[in-house]
């Protein structure tokens, strides 16, 4: 009987040394799947952090694009406001340059009244000539007003030039057609005699 006893101690034995090897290989697995959990979350993390900053970089990118795009925009409506004024100013801008030839006649046959001295007419052409100014002017074309001025290649054609002193070297001797403004833009060079 004790054989069997012994028998049954060495299996009973054998038994929890069993139960104590699965309790083991059991504990052991747990830790090796908490280990594999831990590593799935960091990866995780991971992904989640470089996709955190890749939707932050687009999202510069966007802002980025938003903000070009919405200067581009603006400059454009700049722009066009100030081509929309720039019409408005000039609109009859054809017109008027049709009309200065008339004008530039209008004036030699004033001067040519003068010189020959026919007073009886000269009072009619002279009030003639200045309504026309003004009717110029208030559409907002002036004369450069360039006689004694600095030749400026600018502003003025050169005709040809003639021998004219000292104090006149490099400037406008005479004009033989007016240039204009309009609106503070050149519509008309002026056609002058420069001192040499």
């Amino acid at each position: 009987m004790s054989t069997k006893n012994d028998n049954v101690d060495q299996e009973n034995l054998e038994q929890n040394e069993n139960i104590d090897t699965n309790q083991e290989v059991i504990n052991e697995g747990a830790e090796g799947q908490e280990v594999v959990e831990e590593e799935e979350e960091l990866d995780e993390m991971g992904l989640l952090t470089r996709e955190n900053e890749q939707l932050k970089t687009d999202l510069g990118e966007s802002k980025n694009k938003f903000i070009r795009l919405f200067a581009e925009f603006d400059n454009y409506k700049k722009r066009s406001a100030k081509e929309r004024v720039e019409t408005v100013q000039t609109a009859g801008k054809k017109v008027i340059l049709d009309f200065l030839p008339v004008m530039d006649d209008f004036e030699r046959a004033l001067k040519t009244n003068i010189a020959e001295n026919e007073a009886e007419h000269n009072e009619g052409f002279v009030l003639i000539h200045q309504k026309l100014k003004r009717i110029l002017e208030n559409h907002g074309v002036v004369g450069m007003g360039s006689q004694g001025t600095d030749f400026n290649p600018d502003l003025h054609d050169a005709i040809s030039e003639i021998e004219a002193g000292e104090e006149m070297k490099g400037k406008v001797v005479d004009v033989i057609e007016e240039g204009y403004y309009m609106n503070d833009i050149i519509i008309r060079h002026a056609k002058v005699v420069v001192g040499r």
